[in-house]
């Protein structure tokens, strides 16, 4: 048995172009001859049945919740990548194709982020397009911040709520299509089956969450975009879980799951608390940009802080640690996600934490309201530094925030098995 990816054929930068070039086209006229299931309606689900409908496709869109805006996409606070160089710092799809795969750990399929990196401009276009309120400099461009893993600032944001912005903009389109009668949403549906018809994906058995009516439905093709499986790490940044049902389904049908390594750690999670703890919250990623991250050199201070004996002001410059910009010093608190990850969790193993559970390191502010000022930290972070006091009782202006890796995002992709296999 073997996985076929259906990446097209030819030289990394020309296989996408070269396979839409190569493809068939349906005229309008007969798109609308066409039904399309989407099972899932966050940023990918929304995003994906707004278009197909905007394009004259029919579209079923099953939503697990009561509203498309409860999906996890709200949670994504810190921004979205995309290769524009509007700096001019020498950004380009080949420097963000080459960031994503160094960043994944060189486990990515490289076609894959290539694509990404190429239709990574045109995302950015189509959000603005929908109404998300970007953050713009003064003279009204697109303003961009830094991010983890990259040496350019390429990242469009709206502020500390990115992620909200963007599923409320995906839902207005998809509202919008609703409305129109191109798409018939079905809320607070779980998907109880996949149908397959001659090894296609044909249709899907759903039951009412409210009551408990079973139906089925068909289509010419079906979208899974049901999120992922990041629950089985127990504590994640997931607000309820994601719903795995619907690829657990596809792959009883056969489906392979194609890639479980797709596993976002977030190094800037606020550490957990308790034992009766649901969920993690997330910091974002963009408080990378001034905050520096350290902990005591000390085990001896690091347990004095966690014993409440002593405070992080406490802690003498030079008797602090800051690790990511002595072992990084290229990208310093900017280095990637999975190596600030495993470097905090270095620490933690040494008996340097700081959090009650002796798993937390610092993200400090102090140099950055030095720098420019409270007032500009505030304009920048002051939502993300309000839910932070909000959860753990401390004012991040005059105390460090503390932060700890935690599972963030996770990804099902399912693959087909290849023609000779089926049988």
């Amino acid at each position: 048995m073997s996985l076929d990816s259906k990446v097209p054929k030819g030289p990394l930068a020309d296989k996408w172009t070269s396979h839409k070039m190569d493809s068939k086209l349906i005229n309008p006229a007969n798109k609308r001859k066409f039904k399309i299931i989407v099972v899932g309606s966050g940023l990918a689900g929304g995003s994906a049945a707004a278009t197909l409908s905007e394009l004259g496709y029919k579209v079923d869109c099953f939503c697990y919740q009561d509203s498309p805006r409860r999906a996890h996409s709200i949670a994504a606070q810190g921004g979205i990548n995309a290769a524009k160089n509007y700096q001019n710092d020498g950004d380009s799809v080949h420097r963000l194709f080459y960031d994503t795969i160094k960043g994944g750990d060189f486990r990515s399929r490289e076609a894959n982020v290539h694509r990404l990196a190429e239709v990574s401009t045109e995302i950015i276009d189509q959000c603005v397009a929908q109404g998300v309120p970007f953050a713009r400099e003064y003279g009204g461009l697109l303003d961009n911040r830094s991010f983890g893993g990259a040496q350019v600032k390429r990242t469009f944001y709206a502020r500390g709520q990115t992620g909200q912005q963007l599923l409320i903009g995906c839902y207005q389109a998809l509202e919008k299509e609703v409305a129109k009668g191109g798409i018939t949403m079905h809320t607070r549906t779980e998907m109880l089956d996949l149908v397959i018809v001659d090894g296609h994906a044909k249709g899907i058995v759903v039951r009412n969450l409210v009551t408990g009516e079973v139906t089925s439905h068909a289509a010419d093709a079906v979208i899974l975009a049901t999120g992922g499986y990041g629950n089985v790490f127990y504590l994640s940044t997931n607000a309820m879980g994601c719903n795995v049902m619907a690829a657990f389904r596809a792959h009883k049908r056969g489906a392979y799951m194609a890639n479980p390594c797709y596993t976002q750690i977030h190094p800037t999670c606020i550490p957990v608390s308790g034992d009766y703890q649901s969920k993690l919250t997330l910091m974002s990623e963009s408080l990378r940009n001034d905050g520096r991250i350290w902990v005591p050199k000390s085990a001896e201070d690091s347990k004095a802080i966690r014993e409440g004996k002593k405070k992080a002001s406490d802690i003498p410059e030079d008797e602090r640690d800051y690790y990511l910009e002595r072992k990084y010093p290229s990208f310093g608190n900017l280095c990637p996600r999975d190596i600030a990850s495993r470097a905090a969790k270095e620490c933690c193993d040494e008996g340097r934490g700081v959090a009650a559970t002796g798993l937390g390191v610092f993200l400090d502010f102090k140099d950055a309201i030095a720098r420019d000022g409270e007032d500009a930290i505030r304009a920048r972070y002051g939502n993300l530094f309000q839910m932070y006091e909000k959860i753990s009782g401390e004012n991040p202006y005059a105390q460090p925030m503390q932060i700890y890796p935690a599972v963030h995002y996770t990804c099902l992709l399912y693959t087909s098995p290849s023609p000779r296999d089926r049988g």
